[in-house]
């Protein structure tokens, strides 16, 4: 029985396809040209997908699609894009769905610990409300069109993912050449908390919920130990032997340079815990900031 991954070609999706494939697992990539071979199925997110016969009978669809949040500056054309990569694709992934006769047993859906809005230094779990802001409301829009694949007796997660970590890309690998010359600083107040996941406790923590049946609804995929901004500045810069230069970046600088996404996704707070994933059974292989980075770079 196969399982299905759109975003395949991202940071995450990548790790995930690798290590379904080396335990022996049966991956069909959605993917948005033309497809190349049996292992993948053509999709246009938002329109239709070219073979919707192909999901019939798969084991799972773990749904990663989304245009990249943090590549560019948010322009109104640009934020219409990120909502439809993922509103209207995930719509059209779900009515798929809903037309099988023998539908997945389980779909779990990309989604971000954004839903959460600034959050201060109040440590929350999956009990606590959606916040405000564009993140948020695009998060609980991103949900509610996955949420409908419940209709069809698919269980449905959401992956309330925070800062992945890895060596290969992603928002560290964008840090990582800045703090090798000693660039790296705090950000703005430098107070605001990062919730953070290695990649491998991220593709790990999935592997589990494809297998846990009874968990449904949000988990936050962070680590049990989120840092404040200045924490993470220092550990990164000891990790890669260098110092963090003692004066922060401030925001009105951030602003300027990277405009909305700096405000909205750089300077609020996110102090999230694991709470759904660790009373199911998970078990970290990451908890320490500095022994994660260490392993990812």
């Amino acid at each position: 029985m196969a399982i299905i991954v759109t975003g395949a070609s991202g940071l995450l999706g990548t790790a995930l396809v690798e290590a379904l494939r080396d335990e022996g697992r049966q991956v069909v990539r959605l993917v948005r040209r033309e497809a190349r071979g049996p292992g993948e199925v053509s999709w246009r997110p938002g329109d239709r997908l070219a073979d919707p016969s192909a999901l019939e009978g798969a084991e799972a669809v773990v749904h990663l699609a989304g245009a990249p949040i943090g590549d560019r500056r948010w322009s109104a054309a640009y934020k219409r894009e990120l909502v439809a990569s993922r509103v209207a694709g995930t719509r059209t992934l779900v009515e798929a769905l809903r037309e099988l006769s023998r539908p997945p047993e389980v779909l779990v859906s990309a989604s971000g610990v954004d839903f959460y809005g600034d959050t201060g230094d109040r440590e929350i779990d999956e009990g606590q409300g959606k916040g405000t802001g564009f993140l948020a409301d695009l998060c609980e829009r991103w949900e509610g069109e996955a949420g409908r694949a419940e209709e069809a007796g698919v269980r449905t997660v959401f992956l309330r993912t925070g800062l992945a970590l890895s060596g290969r890309g992603g928002a560290l690998g964008r840090m990582v050449p800045l703090f090798r010359m000693g660039l790296g600083a705090p950000l703005g107040s430098g107070r605001q908390w990062w919730s953070w996941i290695t990649v491998a406790d991220w593709v790990g923590a999935v592997r589990h919920l494809l297998r846990e049946r009874e968990v449904r609804g949000p988990v936050n995929l962070t680590s049990p130990s989120p840092v404040t901004n200045t924490e993470f500045t220092r550990t990164l810069a000891r990790a890669v032997r260098r110092s963090a230069m003692p004066v922060p970046v401030p925001a009105f600088a951030l602003s300027l340079g990277l405009g909305e996404f700096a405000r909205a996704g750089l300077l609020p707070s996110h102090r999230v815990m694991p709470g759904a994933l660790v009373s199911s059974g998970y078990r970290f292989a990451h908890t320490r900031l500095d022994e994660a980075l260490r392993a990812v770079l």
